[in-house]
């Protein structure tokens, strides 16, 4: 992809947007650990069989994966800004309805609250899309790099939200759901400031582009695909079901805010230099390195249940998440024409959550109901890594030792 269409020449504009983006993830991102900390326990709390605990988060990604062509669709024809209203307002009305579900221990209704969040969830996976909007070919892997470094702030403000929220009233974790609508609605009005063009009205006669059939038979954008998949599945896998482990391993429920507090500053922190790593290296050997460290966050988690092994995992897997993700989201960036953009990244979205749903849904039942203690249900959950880590690994080595010119 050439500079993109949108660039007047410079980054100034570019840079302003990433600023806002970056607010944006900081602020309104802050709900995604706030929810994924108190969602399954919530969900345990609600549900009548513990197996679907973490029920709650899987809806999350399917509204997700469901919300992703249109939210696309929508950001196409009427500008980034719409999409990001109509994400806030998802994650509003979804946190709502959660708050009802709550006072009224209705489960089925907190499973429609997930769902909706799953609006915001996917709006929020486009920030990183809009950063390269209006970004120079060489400044935007460092663009997406550092939007996606804003949750490094989310991941501090929203576990301490849950601190301060989650047994704040009566009913356990109201608080939390209160919290977030008025995250959603304060941090709406930033997108105020965006300054993204909406995408200009094709003529009749202007290319239209490869249709998804042909683009997911690009090996470039398929392995991009594959490996995003990969990247963000395991990391949900894990991450759903680590409030449980550490939980039924025993420690409080602070515990393990704390841990995914580590967990979600390793996913972030990198991303002010992993921009700069892809540039230097090449995103094939940045991809590499994140499928590596997820392998050894899964041996981490294996070797034990202590503290000191949930953290080191989950740091493990948060850094693993970075390198795989922003890599295979640069690699995918680059690998598309501009009228193709809207349908290669709303079906990009579509798949990666939709592989999501599933690992945030095999999470709860691996966790437990694969064994007679949260230790063994832990164990199957690291276990579970290894073949998709396998399938990425053989994708990337494959597009790699393709011929130069095929």
């Amino acid at each position: 992809m050439t500079d993109a269409t949108y660039s007047s020449g410079t980054d100034v504009r570019a840079r302003r947007n990433v600023a806002i983006l970056v607010a944006a993830q900081a602020f309104l991102g802050a709900q995604m650990p706030m929810i994924f900390v108190v969602g399954g326990l919530a969900g345990q709390s609600l549900a009548s069989n513990v197996c679907f605990a973490t029920l709650p988060i899987s809806l999350i990604v399917l509204g997700s994966m469901l919300s992703a062509q249109p939210l696309a669709s929508l950001m196409q024809r009427f500008g980034r800004r719409a999409g990001f209203f109509t994400g806030a307002a998802g994650g509003a009305a979804g946190a709502t309805i959660g708050a009802i579900a709550l006072v009224n221990a209705n489960f089925p209704l907190f499973l429609l609250g997930s769902l909706l969040t799953g609006i915001y969830m996917s709006a929020q996976g486009f920030y990183r899309f809009a950063a390269a909007d209006t970004a120079s070919e060489s400044f935007r892997p460092k663009a997406i790099s550092y939007v996606m470094a804003g949750g490094l702030v989310s991941a501090v403000i929203g576990p301490q939200l849950v601190k301060a929220t989650s047994d704040a009233m009566v009913v356990p974790f109201l608080g939390t759901y209160l919290a977030v609508i008025a995250v959603n609605a304060v941090g709406a009005l930033l997108f105020l400031a965006l300054d993204i063009p909406k995408p200009p009205v094709p003529d009749e006669d202007a290319p239209k582009g490869r249709t998804r059939l042909e683009l997911l038979k690009t090996p470039r954008i398929a392995v991009a695909i594959i490996c995003a998949m990969v990247s963000y599945a395991l990391m949900n896998l894990v991450m759903t079901s680590t409030p449980l482990a550490v939980v039924g391993c025993g420690f409080e429920q602070d515990t393990a805010a704390d841990v995914v507090t580590g967990h979600v500053l390793a996913m972030f922190a990198p991303s002010f230099f992993t921009g700069h790593l892809i540039a230097r290296f090449g995103v094939e050997k940045i991809v590499a390195t994140g499928l590596v460290i997820l392998a050894a966050a899964g041996g981490v988690g294996l070797a034990g249940v202590e503290v000191e092994n949930f953290f080191l995992a989950l740091v493990l897997l948060g850094l693993g998440w970075n390198f795989g993700f922003i890599g295979a989201t640069t690699m995918l960036a680059g690998a598309h024409r501009p009228e193709e953009r809207g349908r290669v990244q709303g079906m990009n979205d579509m798949i990666v959550f939709g592989c999501v749903t599933v690992a945030s849904l095999a999470s709860g039942g691996l966790m437990n109901c694969s064994g007679g203690t949260a230790q063994e249900g832990w164990t199957a959950v690291n276990l579970a890594m290894a073949p998709f880590l396998a399938l990425a690994g053989g994708a990337l080595i494959w597009l790699v030792m393709r011929p130069k010119g095929a």
